[in-house]
């Protein structure tokens, strides 16, 4: 075994990723502090080939340096929109006949493993604050939470790696 190099990889161009068809997630950030866990984010939305990104709040856009920092570029491909209020992105999604979750430890979450996903399911995922979490009127919005099991003594994970896992788990079932 060895590792595969650069042109092994076939990495797709700006312009052939732009023109890609898109899974239909969308990975909604809901007033996040970090602009280094925005950039992670967007990374993992280009990795999995996601439909956009949505930046809600004071959650950092781009061109920002820390975002630039841990995107490493994809903050250039990933398509994204920025709300004002988590109310608009949500109204947009719905517009646009996405079944949106928060990602919270909330009473009657689905666990993430047992989460049912189809190829054409068009689905949006909430990440919340650092800190705070999903707020309760956007988890109120949405049509349910999905909680990542957590078998250890700390109960959180940090949003970048909350959305990786929660992310490849949407994506996984649809790959052929």
């Amino acid at each position: 075994m060895r590792k595969l190099s650069m042109a092994e990889l076939n990495r797709k161009t700006v312009e052939e990723f732009r023109q890609s068809d898109k899974i239909p997630v969308i990975a909604v950030l809901e007033n996040i502090r970090s602009a280094y866990n925005v950039g992670s984010v967007f990374r993992t939305a280009d990795a999995f080939l996601l439909q956009a990104i949505y930046i809600i709040g004071y959650t950092a856009t781009p061109p920002h340096k820390e975002i630039k920092k841990t995107a490493l570029g994809a903050e250039e491909t990933v398509s994204w929109k920025y709300f004002k209020t988590a109310a608009a992105a949500i109204e947009d999604l719905k517009n646009n006949g996405y079944t949106i979750y928060a990602i919270e430890q909330a009473q009657g979450s689905i666990q993430l493993h047992r989460m049912k996903v189809n190829e054409g399911d068009k689905i949006a995922v909430v990440f919340g604050n650092e800190v705070s979490g999903v707020e309760e009127d956007t988890i109120a919005a949405c049509q349910g939470c999905i909680e990542i099991p957590q078998l250890g003594m700390k109960h959180s994970l940090n949003i970048a790696t909350a959305a990786g896992v929660v992310l490849w788990e949407l994506v996984r079932p649809r790959l052929r």
